[in-house]
């Protein structure tokens, strides 16, 4: 038993103790982890407008946001890219400078730097370096504050405007408070009375004028002594206004008293003066009541919204907004209104003809300190944001195509590989043999594969073309049989040509192939049939015409519409149809690279393709072809390249003597290879690299012949031929690539006598070429 002076015992804490114990517990439990709030600022940062770079005192990169991407360099210099903008500009680059060495010093500090450009303009960065939370580490932020500073140099200038006007106005203005001391005098008054304002502010009414006016009239005449001691007439007119509890005049003299209606003029022009300001501001201007509706607004910003003035002023702002952006522009607008923010800055499509899209920048305006309104500056941001989705669409597209370039090349390995094998195998297996009608099984289906291949070639612009003169008629009346013969019976083609199309200047194989598929596409949106028109016509442009990412510059086109009446194309859909592998078809319907081959000749060839479909409503393809003048090119005028690529029949006698260099990184390959040319009869060096080929070129062994892959790891098969032609002049040189012709010359020049083979290609395609080559170098001797 224990006395009430007795130690509580440590297991048994008090009941206060104890509830303060298990709050804290589920306090902490409650707690977010770091790593959740570092997820969290993370994705706070990734929306905000500003750049925001974090670098660590061992200068590497710990954080950037999206916007960081744009304005900011690597954490090595972060202001790099902004010192090559800013060129000569002694100003942008001394500002530079000096964060420069505030950041070495790991000190804070904050510069608006203006950077040069076109006409005299400049683009205006808030730029801040401060010190991290760890010592060494630095935090940079960049802001583009061009619009802020455009409007705040507006403002400035309007209010200066606004401030001479009234200085010279022809009548004087004072203000005076309760006891009587001036608080403010126009220059008029000023130069009236020969002093200073900076004299007059500050004394009483009786300095100034001689006596006060009684307050309780209207208008009352006094005598003034001017500037050469003259004594003149004046006539003072005021009124009385509280501003927080305390009373002011707002008093006008005017000299020489003039009839009221000449003060009237004065007045109106005055009026006239402030709406010359307004109306003639660069950016879009709006009063707003505090009910929401417009009072006022420039004629920027009619022309803004193609909509009259009249059909505006008295209707709620909310009206010029359009429906996406409405409700949360509306929010941002009435917290405003209700002073629980200071201004804002908003981006939303308004409503109109134009339908543009804006950034907004809202402030309230006062009257005795109470918000009696707003006013939003209206700056048209539409071209900004165009360009914006222009330039993701280029990268996006830009992207994938080298992806799919990327994805033939490797493949084009593979299928040389099985092709080659396949051949190997049919050697030793006959027409009679049980395993003849499967080898060639495998092999059809890898040249199918190859065709596939060709066409995601097609997509990222790496084919090569054989572009001639073309007559768009003549080119389609050359594909009508085969295309009702695609089409089916159910499915009626019709052609429309217009007068004087012109020539357009395309590859006739890829032109055929885009006008295949696009009637390959109809077709199977009209399964229950239907009708394919395709209409021709030419067309000038005489704007650029602006279609979602895609800028169409003006000139002459020669148009062809491939219009049918099947199913369509749902809005969802719609931006995606030339991505390749998409397919709205069925599983194992399509490969998904019929649009997008569609889309990269087209593009390849300087033209461009649009699409019009609503679900229900059939699909319009429209197909713009630069359009020139001229006879269209005879087929033998234009040289074909020299590709070997074809199945073209080979010479009976394919084999041979000599020795070959075999340089090819792909193991199958040039296991493949280096076996066929065995079997021919021929001695084959065989080199995994572009260094070891080198070697061997520098040998003492005699070579006859190198076959090299264009793009190996290290020393690649351009470099490689160009040191067979330094080092042993007579050596011939046949360049292998999974890439098209144009691609894998790159760097050679068009005299350089190198012969060119595309993967895939079978046994007899490589023996012919080396058969070839060896022969052409037997007759130069």
């Amino acid at each position: 038993m224990r006395t009430d002076d007795s130690p509580v015992p440590a297991s048994s804490p008090p009941p206060a103790a104890g509830r303060l114990a298990r709050w804290w517990s589920r306090l902490t439990r409650r707690r977010p982890t770091p790593a959740r709030l570092a997820a969290a600022l993370a994705a706070a940062l990734e929306e905000d407008g500003r750049a925001v770079l974090v670098v660590g005192a061992d200068g590497k990169e710990l954080f950037r946001n999206r916007a960081g991407h744009r304005l900011l360099g690597g954490a090595a210099d972060p202001l790099a890219t902004l010192k090559r903008r800013a060129g000569g500009d002694e100003r942008a680059s001394a500002g530079l400078e000096r964060l420069e060495v505030a950041a070495r010093l790991g000190a804070p500090r904050r510069a608006e730097i203006g950077l040069p450009q076109p006409m005299g303009r400049r683009e205006w960065l808030a730029l801040e370096v401060r010190p991290g939370d760890s010592p060494g580490g630095l935090i940079w932020i960049a802001e583009d504050v061009s619009g802020r500073r455009a409007i705040v140099e507006t403002l400035r200038r309007e209010n200066e405007r606004l401030s001479d006007f009234v200085d010279y106005l022809p009548v004087g203005c004072y203000s005076a408070d309760a006891n009587g001391t001036v608080r403010y005098v126009n220059q008029r008054l000023a130069d009236w009375l020969g002093r200073t304002d900076e004299k007059l502010v500050g004394h009483s009414l009786d300095d100034l004028l001689g006596s006060t006016p009684n307050p309780e009239e209207e208008r009352s005449d006094l005598r003034f002594k001017g500037r050469s001691g003259e004594v003149f007439q004046g006539m003072i007119a005021h009124s009385v206004f509280d501003e927080g509890g305390e009373m002011f005049t707002r008093s006008v003299v005017v000299r020489d008293p003039l009839p009221e209606q000449h003060l009237e003029r004065a007045v109106r022009a005055a009026e006239r003066r402030f709406r010359w300001l307004f109306d003639d501001a660069p950016v879009g201007i709006a009063l707003v009541d505090p009910d929401g509706t417009l009072s006022g607004c420039n004629l920027a910003l009619q022309a803004m919204l193609g909509i009259d003035r009249n059909d505006m002023i008295g209707h709620p702002i909310a009206d010029l907004i359009a429906e996406e952006s409405r409700a949360g522009a509306v929010d941002q607008l009435g917290r405003v209104m209700q002073g629980s923010l200071p201004g804002t800055h908003l981006d939303v499509r308004l409503a109109g003809k134009r339908a543009p899209i804006a950034q907004l920048f809202v402030s309230p305006s006062h009257e005795d300190n109470d918000i009696n309104g707003l006013v939003i500056h209206f700056i048209d941001a539409t071209e900004q944001r165009n360009l914006e989705l222009q330039f993701a669409q280029s990268q996006k597209m830009q992207a994938m195509g080298q992806l799919a370039g990327g994805v033939a090349h490797d493949f084009n390995n593979l299928l040389t590989a099985m092709i080659g094998f396949c051949d190997l195998l049919l050697q030793r297996h006959g027409v009679g043999d049980p395993s003849f009608a499967d080898i060639m099984q495998v092999k059809q289906n890898a040249n199918r594969a190859a065709a596939l291949v060709r066409q995601l070639l097609a997509f990222s612009r790496r084919q090569a073309l054989q572009p001639r003169r073309l007559a768009v008629t003549d080119a389609l009346a050359d594909l009508s049989t085969l295309l009702r013969r695609l089409l089916g019976e159910t499915i009626e083609l019709k052609m429309i040509h217009g007068r004087a199309l012109g020539l357009i200047r395309v590859d006739p194989g890829q032109f055929d192939q885009v006008i295949i598929n696009l009637a390959v596409n109809a077709r199977d949106a009209m399964p229950g049939g239907g009708t394919l028109t395709i209409r021709t016509n030419a067309v000038l442009v005489d704007q650029p015409v602006q279609r979602g990412p895609e800028l169409m510059p003006p000139g002459d086109y020669v148009l062809i519409e491939i219009a049918d009446t099947g199913t369509g194309i749902g809005r969802d859909t719609l931006p995606r149809i030339f991505e390749p592998f998409f397919s709205t078809k069925e599983i194992g319907a399509g490969t998904g690279l019929g649009l997008s081959t569609v889309y990269g000749i087209v593009r390849q060839t300087d033209g461009f393709i649009f699409v019009n479909s609503e679900p229900g409503q059939g699909a319009t393809f429209s197909i713009y072809l630069p359009r020139i003048d001229g006879e269209p090119a005879a087929e033998s005028a234009v040289e074909p390249r020299r590709v070997i690529a074809e199945e073209s029949p080979s010479p009976t006698d394919l084999t041979g003597s000599g020795t070959i260099l075999l340089a090819e990184d792909e193991d199958a390959v040039r296991l493949f290879g280096a076996r066929a040319l065995r079997n021919k009869g021929y001695t084959v060096i065989e080199a995994r690299s572009g260094e070891q080929a080198a070697e061997f070129l520098r040998g003492p062994n005699p070579i006859d012949l190198l076959i090299s892959d264009v793009v190996m790891p290290g020393m690649d098969g351009v470099t490689l031929a160009g040191l067979a032609r330094t080092e042993r002049p007579q050596v011939r040189v046949i360049l292998i690539s999974g890439y098209s012709e144009d691609v894998a010359r790159d760097g050679i020049g068009p005299d350089a006598g190198f012969a060119f083979l595309p993967k895939p290609f079978s046994l007899a395609q490589l023996a012919g070429a080396v058969k070839q080559a060896l022969t052409d170098r037997n007759t130069e001797r």
